[in-house]
């Protein structure tokens, strides 16, 4: 099930860090683009998690969030996407993705964009399967060498 994160609780927050320090252990600080923790909680920031229901309890499996840029053309930017290794290879990450595309789709973008880097080869192979091509830079970010970007056209 997928939900809009609208508060921080604990597991939450939880992936949030670990995120965190899976991008400090690949990067150097100054090529490392997560949004914080506010701004994710922003109501500019659609931000999401995929959770499964099982007996009692829920667990959340992964998160995404993504911005609408309200330029022309319209476009997104995908943010702190994130599942854990434990919960690698079930889908939720393409499940995210979907969700945060149709979103986007609704707000009128026609093309999703995200920056990664060169040293997540597993995230590169699951955006290249989505339908991602490699682009130029764009936004406010500067030339890296440890920074990889890429797009998608959101078709009907």
């Amino acid at each position: 099930q997928i939900r809009r994160i609208r508060a921080l609780t604990d597991d939450i927050d939880s992936l949030l860090q670990q995120s965190r320090d899976y991008q400090n252990e690949l990067y150097p600080p100054e090529s490392v683009h997560q949004d914080d923790t506010a701004s994710l909680l922003s109501e500019q920031v659609y931000f999401i998690g995929a959770f499964q229901k099982s007996h009692q309890n829920e667990l959340l499996l992964g998160i995404g969030a993504v911005k609408f840029i309200d330029v022309l053309p319209a476009y997104g930017e995908i943010k702190n996407l994130f599942v854990p290794p434990e919960h690698r290879g079930k889908g939720a990450a393409k499940i995210i993705m979907s969700a945060l595309e149709a979103r986007l789709k609704d707000q009128g973008a026609d093309i999703c964009r995200l920056e990664t880097g060169p040293s997540q080869l597993e995230s590169i192979g699951l955006y290249q399967r989505l339908g991602y091509q490699q682009c130029s830079l764009y936004g406010n970010y500067q030339p890296d060498p440890l920074s990889l970007f890429m797009e998608k056209e959101l078709l009907d």
